[in-house]
């Protein structure tokens, strides 16, 4: 009775700990490699006892059934039932987590997901997968295109719940290498294409495209869907790692890691190895300015499950509701006679917005790809590319349409954070300017933002100014320019001039006609944008509107700079516009109210000063001089030593960052004139 009695007080203690127990064998078993490792190696029996307590909801056993069913030489059709009975109890915890205010895997409590891992779930699927690929002899087991893409989607679920699943599969690179050729199969393509994104974005090495087997034919065998699909995982093995935008990373820091740096990298290394692709640049090109009822037949072949892979994301819904709501309030403003467009059912004009944002969410890939591209060290062959392929009339024929099509007066998405670019028609629109910038800063194919007409234009203001026309605007090919009288240049002109002041877009628009302007000053690009009224616009943005973004308003400060530059002319607008003594304080507080933003404009004045001052024989630089505000003010000697003194202060050559960079140059060159005047 006294064994009896010691026993069952201590059995009674045991059943507390015995599931903690079982959790620390296997883990200790996955340690070292000795021992249990997984929970399939259970005994049934125990497994079950134990899971009524537990509330692993069957989950261990059914591993434990998977991997009888799935050795080797086993029939692997079989074993589908149990694939979508785990899946199931999986799905339900990935899809709470991704409908939840955007809580991270730790913080997410998935027991499920934990308890299909810690019993080797993962990699049991994995070995499930690539089982065709490690048998030697005999027949190869078979796996249906349903039981492959039931397999992703609990690889991919356990991804979302649970951190540590998509970082052991990123270290897996067999695996990885496995996915990529998974995806010559098209009816399991989105399930891999998805897996690969959420793999390749938690590994710290960017994957080299080159070891990926028959990279070209793989990649030539896409249809457009894919290909643009496979531009998200593209984007992220083309793209440097963001070194952040902290102290530590100054312009001393980054030299001393290019001198270090010789060889291309990884990134460098991919981009050369896409440009390799017969046809690939083509194909992006032909994506990037494809219309939405172009794209109509085929987004209606497309399996509801394509839909379910764009629809899996709540902004995105958000999105199709907020344009279907829009819809809806267009129409009931419009006449009478289409009112009946108004009163049909909301779900029957969804389609359409749906097929728009599908396109948007399409173009937003390739276009970050290709302005990867443009940013290179191949810029010169894609700049060829891209010209060749009209990837600019293309995209000046859908801007009207689609890129900044016409939305209500109180449309949501111009009043997001500056930094939120998680709409898809915000992140569209933030990378066709990205693009723009890219493709227009310092080459000589930035005419092609401009029509035929305008380009003509052009011509005129250097005759009329009998200044030599440029050599890039002459060499121009007219047949790769903009349809139309209206180029992308004036048509983003346009929509600017319109822009809320409180908009994301300021800051990426003032930005992609900067680089328009960028390099060796041209009197006619200058006169051209003058004539548009783009520097009244400006200065409003600057003295008048209240913009207290330092982004934007720095941003207008570099812009108006490059549209001033030795441009008298431009001089004689801003002396127009501040036309009274009231302004022109309000004009001079913006600018000493942060130099490190200003810094460039004041460059700007102070070498145009100087050149002024040596134009004594030209009467229309005289009779400006004489009159302009900014230029007598910067005149005196003392005003331009006052600049030079706190310019000198913001700089800190041990932290030297770019916007400092800049000041050094304008300090010189301030003291440089001083210097000269004083002689």
């Amino acid at each position: 009775m006294a064994t009896r009695s010691s026993r069952f007080p201590r059995s009674q203690a045991s059943r507390g700990n015995s599931c903690k127990n079982i959790f620390n064998k296997i883990r200790q078993g996955q340690i070292t490699g000795v021992g249990l490792t997984r929970g399939s190696q259970f005994p049934v029996a125990l497994l079950e006892d134990r899971d009524k307590r537990a509330q692993w909801q069957g989950i261990p056993v059914l591993l434990r059934r998977l991997h009888e069913s799935s050795h080797p030489n086993s029939d692997l059709s079989k074993i589908h039932s149990i694939v979508m009975e785990l899946s199931s109890l999986l799905s339900m915890e990935a899809m709470s987590f991704v409908t939840e205010e955007r809580k991270t895997p730790q913080e997410s409590v998935s027991p499920n997901t934990y308890t299909f891992d810690l019993f080797g779930g993962v990699d049991l699927f994995v070995e499930i997968l690539m089982r065709p690929t490690l048998t030697v002899q005999g027949d190869l087991p078979i796996l249906s295109d349903d039981l492959i893409k039931d397999c992703l989607s609990v690889l991919y679920n356990c991804c979302i719940c649970t951190e540590g699943v998509t970082k052991s599969l990123a270290a897996r690179e067999d695996f990885v290498m496995f996915l990529f050729s998974l995806m010559s199969n098209k009816k399991v393509f989105l399930q891999t294409a998805t897996l690969i994104e959420d793999i390749l974005s938690v590994r710290k090495e960017i994957i080299q495209l080159e070891e990926i087997p028959n990279l070209a034919s793989l990649v030539q065998s896409f249809n457009q869907q894919q290909l643009a699909n496979f531009c998200r995982i593209l984007s992220v093995t083309i793209s440097e790692p963001d070194v952040g935008v902290d102290d530590k990373h100054t312009l001393l820091a980054r030299s001393t890691q290019q001198k270090t740096n010789t060889c291309p990298s990884c990134a460098e290394s991919n981009q050369v190895a896409l440009l390799n692709i017969p046809g690939f640049i083509e194909r992006l090109c032909k994506l990037a300015t494809r219309k939405v009822t172009e794209a109509a037949g085929a987004s209606a072949r497309l399996e509801l499950e394509d839909w379910h892979s764009w629809l899996d994301n709540a902004l995105v819904l958000d999105a199709l509701m907020q344009l279907a709501i829009e819809e809806a309030e267009q129409n009931s403003t419009e006449s009478s006679d289409e009112s009946s467009l108004s009163s049909s059912p909301l779900r029957h004009r969804l389609p359409q917005s749906m097929k728009i944002v599908h396109e948007i969410m399409y173009k937003v890939e390739v276009l970050y790809v290709l302005c990867v591209l443009l940013m290179g060290r191949q810029k010169n062959q894609v700049h060829r590319m891209l010209a060749e392929f009209k990837l600019i009339p293309g995209l000046n024929n859908l801007f009207d349409k689609l890129i900044w099509r016409r939305q209500t007066s109180g449309h949501v998405l111009y009043r997001q954070n500056q930094n939120c670019d998680c709409s898809p028609e915000i992140s569209f629109k933030i990378q066709f300017l990205r693009l723009l910038q890219s493709f227009s800063d310092h080459h000589e194919n930035k005419y092609l933002l401009l029509s035929g007409q305008e380009l003509n234009e052009l011509s005129d203001i250097y005759l009329n100014a009998n200044i030599i026309e440029m050599e890039a605007l002459n060499n121009t090919d007219r047949n790769l320019v903009c349809d139309g009288k209206k180029g992308l240049l004036t048509r983003l002109i346009s929509v600017m001039r319109k822009e809320p002041i409180d908009s994301s877009f300021r800051f990426w628009q003032a930005r992609a006609v900067e680089s328009f302007l960028r390099g060796t000053p041209s009197y006619a690009d200058q006169v051209f944008l003058l004539r548009r009224g783009l520097l009244e616009h400006i200065l409003y943005c600057i003295i008048d509107s209240g913009c207290k973004s330092h982004d934007v308003l720095q941003s207008y400060f570099d812009l108006l700079g490059e549209l001033m530059k030795f441009n008298i002319d431009a001089f004689k607008r801003l002396n127009k516009y501040v036309n009274t003594e009231e302004k022109f304080q309000m004009f001079l507080t913006q600018i000493n109210s942060s130099l490190v933003d200003s810094n460039m404009l004041v460059r700007c004045i102070v070498l145009s000063l100087d050149r002024f001052e040596s134009q004594t024989k030209d009467m229309k630089v005289v009779e400006v001089f004489s009159v302009c505000r900014l230029l007598s003010y910067m005149a005196h000697v003392e005003n331009r030593l006052s600049f030079l003194f706190r310019l000198t202060s913001i700089i800190n050559v041990q932290t030297l960052t770019q916007a400092s960079y800049k000041i050094s140059f304008l300090v010189s060159e301030v003291g440089n004139l001083w210097h000269e005047s004083q002689h």
